[in-house]
């Protein structure tokens, strides 16, 4: 096993340009019998604004350890993530970003609305503005006609859609994505797709999700990063240059669909 005193490290003003910049990212975990399994190394990205950016790699090789690393739930252990050129450690603006989790972890005894509306109990906000901005933001998914439905009265695809409202209601500037659609069946993920794209073009995030779902990359991403596995490694970064919409079976997506797969 590598000694982590070899993996590279970066200062923590050194943030490279970009909405999101990870420079020489290392991070690793105790192990029972006390050695440090290392799984990422020297991960290095940067993220333009407004951009959609995907991680991508086989079962194992970090990207939602990379994925919480840029979120600041796991700190890393050597490196550093910056945000606008503010280094995570500096930065306190953690409300602009938005983190969608892989299951949708809807409360089953709050409607549509309430589920939304729990996003923004935290702070001090009106009872009045917080119903406002929640049935504004189920508006936009399309999903006004569901606002006092049970998680249990509702398809997998449209809880997936109150999970990206409640995701969007505090209007963040990043929104985090692990693995969002992976539960949903091919025709309701393609249309989770589209609707992403519509949200992305009227609002201007920046997205960052992790997928192991080559297809899916191609569909969405201006930027791909393909992680090798453990200890996860940047094996490239490839730009996806196809204009949006992007069909699936075009021969622009394919051939990129083939470069990412042969890259895993």
């Amino acid at each position: 096993m590598m000694d982590v005193a070899d993996i590279p490290t970066a200062a923590a003003a050194d943030c490279a340009p970009g909405e999101i910049a990870v420079s020489a990212v290392s991070k690793w975990f105790d192990t029972p019998d006390g050695e440090a399994l290392t799984v990422l190394q020297n991960i290095s990205v940067a993220v333009p604004a407004q951009s959609i950016f995907a991680i991508l790699g086989a079962s194992g090789c970090g990207k939602s350890t990379l994925l919480n690393v840029i979120a600041g739930i796991l700190k890393p252990d050597r490196g550093n993530v910056c945000f606008g050129g503010v280094p995570s450690s500096e930065f306190t603006d953690w409300r602009s970003i938005s983190y969608m989790f892989q299951e949708d972890r809807l409360l089953p005894w709050r409607t549509a609305i309430q589920n939304v509306e729990f996003s923004l109990e935290t702070g001090n906000m009106p009872r009045a503005e917080r119903t406002r901005r929640a049935h504004d933001v189920l508006q936009l998914v399309e999903l006004s006609a569901f606002e006092d439905s049970f998680p249990h009265q509702l398809s997998g695809g449209m809880r997936s859609r109150v999970a990206l409202a409640r995701s969007l209601v505090t209007e963040p500037r990043i929104l985090l994505m692990d693995e969002p659609f992976s539960r949903l069946d091919a025709q309701t993920r393609a249309q989770m797709h589209q609707e992403l794209l519509r949200i992305h073009a009227m609002k201007h995030m920046t997205i960052v999700f992790v997928t192991h779902d080559v297809e899916e990359a191609a569909i969405l991403a201006d930027r791909v990063v393909v992680l090798m596995p453990r200890p996860g490694r940047v094996r490239e970064i490839v730009p996806i240059d196809c204009p949006r919409p992007r069909d699936a079976t075009s021969p622009e997506t394919i051939a990129h669909i083939r470069r990412l797969r042969a890259l895993i």
